[in-house]
């Protein structure tokens, strides 16, 4: 008996330290654990495969979610934006941040397990659309997988942090593709894909075997040159396009959102924009482009194509469908429909039948200028036809802009409600045609004219884009196909959503809030000032009695750098990058926010005799997206208004022209422009500059 008693304790030590008696019961984590979740855990990107991010934990709830206080946070060493979702395995927690750093934590007490850095090269920066971001990790077996930004697929032991093996999943040694989306493991294979549809890339996902790392299959999403594509779903794409797109890219990238169904075996990918967005240079004689924003279903075993449903055919405005995709059982017309759900960017919130891609609904969630709605005989919209700048020439104002209605910023889905929650953008976007474009080696390649829409040194129209620049987050009714409630917010490109059984909502917001609403009515329950934007979604777990809630703090990401002044007016929202713990009763205090101080606005004089048009045109395309429109910026990075470089030529060229501060992410831009134009943005800023001073004000 003795022996036997020994043994019995034995196994049980052995039990515990494999984590198989932690808060879930999932140290292998295989495809039944994401089908199904664990109460205490949070095992996969979306918490199980049908990415609803609804937990059944209700230990907190409308009752007692004022009680709610900071348990622990931890200070990160990036301060970008930070968008990712930890994952939360035996009370452990793991999260990856900006610039693909990976951080492990005991998740009762904020106890650092283990980091890891993968040492992204800094000029890599160059080649992202939407800051140097990552959002999370996939987990299998006992394993964690990693994207980074410079294109690379690693699997780490998830005890130690430890690279069990590394791929690079990117063509051309990296070319212009970049990595910020979660991967997703299915039966054994982990599926990535990747972003640079702005930089003349042609979009795919790949499967590797999670084991070693091997690859198992790809999917192409856009057709290659005419005599090279073999399978059906290909040849059948490129009757859909015209001119040399293969030249370009054609874009298609697959840079977030996917979802699996184990009963139908389906993987649904969402598809991205066009490379370049302006269709006239892309495909110049028009047509669908598939399978450019779309919908579209595979076999994750094979990567054999099912079925697809294009959101926006013929796309020129960055409508990419790769916002969050959900599924869910919803009662339609008395019959039980397994759907998938998604609101992309432009506008319209989709229902479809998850077997066939059949569209059940379509309506607008968001106001939009650019369809008079979608025709349900054929699914497609019906265009106003002046939004065809690409075709007309003319400038068109257009409802939602290329950060549209909604971006990756998850949604969530409460089924004791019925509702989808989903934090939508309220913005327009100025689109001119580009005469003359021709694609570059670097920056952004849009065929798009920013420059002559950049925003001018008005307080008229600046305060009149500050005021329709707005967010909310709305709950949708998918079945009666309508919006239930709403919360209005100050800005746009507010945090992903989390709902649980407690009857709960949790987002952040941009102006450093993090909230708790009722999910049945949208009341304001709870709220902790968070001291910095907050775009990351949450999660909750369970460990012992106590539940947690977690969120990383950052703002950044496209809308957190692009527009400038027009997200982020007078720079009150400031970048502390933290990873925030909540649970009942805890007592934690953050330090005193440090003050905000943008520096003085003290440009040189203007300089007499500057080719202002040039450097308008070359800020445009390739400044712009990190530094902010028309040289303002939102805050993340560096104000170049107000940078010391401005007064001396040599250091400018030194740091623009030669790339001084590579390590950083400011590549040189020699490849791309001559010194004199270098010079000419130099002066063009320095016009801005002293346009802004003479506004006054913090801007």
């Amino acid at each position: 008996m003795k022996h036997l008693r020994m043994g019995l304790i034995a196994s049980l030590a052995l039990l515990a330290s494999c984590g198989q008696l932690g808060s879930g019961g999932s140290a292998g984590i295989d495809g039944t654990t994401i089908t199904s979740g664990t109460d205490g855990d949070w095992v996969a990107y979306g918490r199980t495969y049908d990415e609803q991010r609804f937990s059944p934990l209700k230990a907190i709830d409308t009752a007692n979610v004022k009680q709610l206080g900071l348990a622990w946070y931890a200070d990160l060493d990036t301060n970008r934006g930070q968008e990712g979702t930890p994952l939360v395995i035996d009370g452990k927690l793991y999260t990856t941040t900006a610039w693909s750093k990976v951080k492990a934590y005991d998740g009762a007490t904020g106890k650092p397990l283990w980091d890891y850095d993968p040492k992204v090269p800094g000029e890599t920066a160059v080649k992202a659309c939407c800051d140097v971001v990552n959002r999370g990790l996939a987990a299998w077996g006992d394993k964690l997988y990693l994207g980074t930004l410079d294109g690379r697929l690693i699997a780490l032991d998830r005890a130690t942090g430890k690279v069990v093996w590394s791929v690079e999943t990117v063509e051309n040694n990296g070319g212009t593709y970049t990595i910020s989306g979660a991967p997703r493991v299915v039966d054994g294979l982990v599926i990535i894909g990747n972003g640079g549809a702005e930089y003349g890339s042609r979009g795919y996902v790949t499967a590797y075997d999670a084991e070693t790392g091997k690859q198992a299959w790809r999917f192409w999403t856009v057709p290659d040159q005419p005599g090279k594509n073999g399978p059906d779903y290909l040849k059948k794409a490129e009757k859909t396009w015209t001119g040399e797109w293969w030249k370009l890219g054609g874009g298609g990238t697959v840079w977030d959102s996917m979802a699996y169904d184990p009963k139908l075996d389906l993987l649904y990918i969402g598809v991205g924009n066009g490379s370049p967005w302006n269709q006239h240079y892309r495909s110049p004689g028009g047509g669908d482009n598939l399978y450019l924003s779309s919908i579209v279903a595979i076999r994750p075993k094979t990567g054999e194509f099912v079925w697809h449903y294009q959101t926006t055919p013929g796309e020129t405005w960055d409508y990419t469908a790769t916002q969050h995709i959900m599924l869910a059982d919803l009662k339609i017309g008395g019959e039980t429909k397994r759907v998938v759900m998604q609101a992309p960017k432009n506008g319209f919130f989709y229902v479809l039948d998850a077997a066939s891609g059949k569209l059940i609904s379509a309506d607008g969630y968001v106001p939009q200028n650019w369809t008079t709605g979608v025709d349900m005989k054929t699914g497609r919209p019906i265009e106003v036809h002046d939004a065809r700048y690409d075709e007309t020439g003319k400038l068109f104002v257009q409802t939602p802009g290329p950060g549209g209605g909604h971006n990756w910023h998850p949604m969530a889905f409460s089924p004791t409600e019925g509702l989808v929650y989903i934090p939508v953008n309220l913005t327009s976007f100025p689109y001119l045609n580009f005469p003359n474009w021709k694609a570059s080696a670097m920056g952004f390649n849009t065929a798009t004219d920013f420059a002559s829409t950049a925003m001018p040194a008005d307080k008229a129209v600046r305060a009149a884009a500050i005021a329709g620049t707005k967010g909310a987050l709305v709950a949708w009714d998918p079945v009666a196909r309508k919006e239930r409630w709403r919360v209005s917010l100050d800005q746009p490109n507010n945090g992903g959503v989390l709902a649980t059984a407690g009857g709960l909502v949790f987002q952040g917001n941009t102006t450093g809030a993090f909230v708790a609403y009722s999910a049945h009515d949208g009341g304001k329950l709870w709220s902790f000032d968070g001291q910095s934007g907050i775009i990351a979604p949450p999660v909750t777990y369970r460990i012992g009695d106590d539940q947690y809630v977690a969120v990383l703090t950052g703002p950044g990401g496209a809308y957190g750098l692009s527009p400038g002044i027009a997200t982020n007016p007078e720079g009150k929202v400031r970048n502390i990058s933290r990873l925030l713990v909540f649970k009942l009763g805890g007592k934690a205090a953050l330090p005193p926010a440090p003050p905000v101080d943008p520096g003085p606005l003290n440009p040189p004089a203007n300089i007499a005799g500057a080719d202002l048009t040039t450097g308008s045109a070359r800020y445009g395309r390739y400044c712009g997206l990190c530094h902010g429109d028309a040289a303002i910026s939102s805050g993340i990075l560096p104000d170049l208004r107000r940078s010391s470089a401005l007064k001396d030529p040599a250091t400018w060229q030194k740091i623009v022209h030669d790339g001084a501060l590579k390590d950083a992410g400011m590549v040189a831009w020699s490849p791309v422009m001559s010194a004199q134009e270098i010079e000419a943005i130099r002066a063009y800023v320095i016009k801005r500059a002293n346009e802004d001073k003479a506004l006054g004000g913090p801007n």
